[in-house]
């Protein structure tokens, strides 16, 4: 039985291709509804342009057969309204017709349709011909699927080798400073060892401090093996009770070679009654190198850089951070250039006199954001910088 409301027709397969009829003659679409149900189709009709455009976003269909003649809006406006919208326009449209003239064909290909049959039809001509269609609209649909895949894929690998990047100049540009403060010593020993024909004395504190710069320097490329291993572009941290004033103070120590070769003062200001913070050492270490060699690069010589650290509660909390500050007297930051310091490959104006990557504040922020904390600058031209960042506090278990 004919149904003209839209409703489904029989079909045969419950994964069946979906054709929407458009004709106003009862008689051929009773004719085409029997033949592509037999031919295990689903099937809807509508008899103008109008109602088929306003069912198709209830059910699209996978190709329509559209008859030219038709009241209301004719075949082809029909098609020109399909085509315009993204969600219809790869729909294939064949036309049915009893125009025959070249120019109708021609204004029916340019306003999207694939195809025609002209009336009046023989079925087995319409069978192949929406067998032929529904076969390419199939192929078209793989080839889609197929290339965002491939997009996708493409996407994942330039995402991968980024990652590959921003990991090898992290591992070169962290380990840049504490190879650099150990050449120092060494060549200044070496220095020593010329002037007393080939020996020199070196201190137990000398040694001391090699070995801990060494062991740093091991734990930072393990980490970062095992953190590009995992998370590629990520930072793994082992979190545990760190001593602020001890690290500063160590770090103030190997880092003296380097001041003195630039005739600068650090200043650590941090109390050692200073409560625990819940951090990596080895990564917080990273962040205060990169920060110190950061204010280092982008000043002239002779600059005095300060570190400080205070309890902060948070506003509207009863939760307290570790509030922390490297702040430096030299010659500042634009305001234009602060709100992009902390992107990945940004370098300041003022970095040319340095071989750096940009990529300090990078990982500084990265690493302050892994744990759980925040990272700013406070800065004005010719009033210098002070870069802060926060801190959990450590909490015993009890």
């Amino acid at each position: 039985m004919l149904a003209l409301n839209g409703s489904w027709m029989n079909s045969n397969s419950a994964e069946a291709s979906v054709i929407l009829l458009v004709d106003d003659n009862a008689t051929n679409l009773s004719i085409l509804v029997q033949s592509l149900s037999e031919a295990g189709y689903k099937v809807r009709v509508a008899q103008d342009g109008e109602s088929a455009i306003a069912q198709i976003p209830d059910a699209k269909p996978d190709l329509i057969l559209l008859d030219v003649m038709m009241p209301g809006i004719d075949g082809f406006e029909t098609c020109r309204c399909l085509k315009a919208v993204p969600e219809t326009q790869a729909i294939p449209v064949i036309f049915m017709t009893a125009l025959s003239d070249v120019f109708d064909k021609v204004k029916g290909f340019q306003v999207g349709a694939v195809d025609y049959i002209t009336k009046p039809f023989e079925i087995e001509e319409v069978l192949v011909r929406v067998s032929t269609h529904l076969a390419i609209q199939k192929l078209q649909n793989q080839l889609q699927i197929q290339t965002e895949q491939l997009q996708a894929e493409i996407c994942d690998r330039q995402k991968a080798q980024e990652a590959m990047q921003v990991f090898l100049n992290a591992v070169s540009h962290d380990l840049r400073n504490p190879v650099t403060g150990g050449l120092m010593v060494l060549k200044s020993l070496q220095k020593e060892a010329d002037k007393n024909e080939g020996s020199v004395a070196v201190s137990q504190s000398i040694l001391q401090r090699m070995i801990q710069s060494h062991d740093r320097q091991l734990a930072l490329i393990n980490s970062l093996l095992e953190t590009h291993a995992n998370e590629m572009s990520g930072i793994r941290l082992e979190r545990q009770a760190v001593d602020l004033f001890t690290l500063v103070s160590q770090l103030a120590i190997e880092w003296q070679p380097m001041l003195g070769q630039d005739e600068s003062i650090l200043q650590n200001q941090l109390s050692s009654t200073l409560p625990l913070v819940d951090a990596d050492s080895n990564q917080l270490w990273r962040v205060y190198e990169n920060l110190i060699a950061n204010a280092l690069k982008h000043n002239p010589p002779r600059v005095t850089l300060t570190l400080t650290a205070e309890i902060e509660q948070i506003p509207q909390s009863t939760v307290s951070v570790m509030h922390c500050t490297v702040q430096d007297n030299g010659i500042g930051i634009p305001p234009e250039q602060s709100t992009s310091v902390f992107e990945l490959y940004k370098r300041g104006e003022q970095a040319g006199r340095t071989v750096g990557l940009g990529l300090g504040l990078y990982l500084c922020r990265q690493i302050i954001l892994a744990h759980g904390g925040q990272i700013g600058l406070m800065s004005h031209p010719g009033t210098g910088s002070t870069f802060w960042f926060t801190l959990p506090l450590f909490e015993q278990a009890i």
